[in-house]
């Protein structure tokens, strides 16, 4: 069986919804805070029980039988996450898992990035776990305004130094670890599912051809940046992750091309190019 958690969520969600297109329902189960929010799959022969990474007992329960568990990094900035994560690790090992995968970041270790320590972290606790482990190092996805800002309003992108960044297409990432899942080809230790990177001054070539006016590219210095967040009421701390973003990618952290996805999915990943045209459209 394979068993997933955060199933009602965008990321693994999605997998899950891959995964029965591979696999018989009866071979899948979810693990969720809120089996409510899962009746959708269960009513389609998903296997579904309650489970939470702050609840060790219902989540060795919801683990029970599995030999693969895809784990979903955690969300909750109100918690001790790495602390979340060994929980998860550890009840996955005592359900008997062979083997646990989970969604990690694109070169976690030694990232200006805040959650990266967390995720290098997670990566090694799985290392010494005993059990056969496996990282997705996802490229970074969501909505494109995180990373470029109100550019259709200004007409420029304003944002601090960047480097080569991979932003990948969340439903790329899904099928992709469906496709892990379900095969036959195992993958030991961390391995980088990610895009081809792009700079904010690719995305202003782009986004000038597509828009059909002129969309410049201008550096906010870090401090400035920050200071004009906090200002327009982002909390600190989500301010102080978002500039890591980019201070992570202009140190090269985010350069490495992860030719694997488009090998998983047969297929070249959908680009960023794609993704800011689309946001035009919409």
């Amino acid at each position: 069986m394979i068993v997933v958690t955060g199933a009602t969520g965008s990321l693994n969600g999605a997998t899950v919804e891959h995964l029965l297109e591979r696999v018989p329902a009866g071979r899948i189960g979810v693990s969720a805070r809120d089996v409510g929010k899962a009746q959708h799959l269960a009513d389609r022969g998903v296997r579904v029980r309650q489970g939470s990474y702050d609840d060790p007992v219902a989540l060795r329960d919801s683990f029970e039988g599995a030999e693969q568990v895809l784990l979903v990094s955690s969300n909750d900035m109100s918690a001790d996450v790495l602390g979340q994560h060994r929980t998860a690790i550890d009840a996955a090992v005592a359900a008997g898992a062979t083997r646990i995968l989970y969604t990690s970041q694109q070169n976690p270790v030694g990232s200006p990035y805040p959650p990266a320590a967390v995720h290098a972290a997670t990566e090694a606790a799985l290392a010494d776990s005993g059990t056969a482990w496996t990282a997705l190092r996802n490229g970074f996805f969501g909505d494109l305004g995180q990373l470029l800002g109100p550019w259709q309003e200004t007409g420029v992108i304003a944002q601090p130094a960047d480097g080569p960044l991979p932003w990948t297409e969340r439903a790329d990432l899904a099928e992709a670890a469906a496709v892990v899942l379900a095969g036959d080809r195992s993958f030991d230790g961390p391995v980088t599912l990610a895009a081809p990177p792009v700079t904010l001054d690719d995305f202003a070539t782009i986004l000038t051809e597509a828009a059909g006016r002129t969309i410049e590219r201008t550096v906010v210095d870090d401090a400035q940046w920050r200071a004009d967040r906090i200002a327009q009421g982002t909390p600190e701390f989500l301010a102080d992750m978002a500039l890591g973003m980019f201070q992570a990618a202009r140190s090269g952290h985010y350069a490495e091309p992860g030719p694997l996805l488009g090998e998983l999915l047969g297929r070249e990943p959908r680009s960023a190019a794609r993704q800011a045209l689309d946001q035009i459209a919409a």
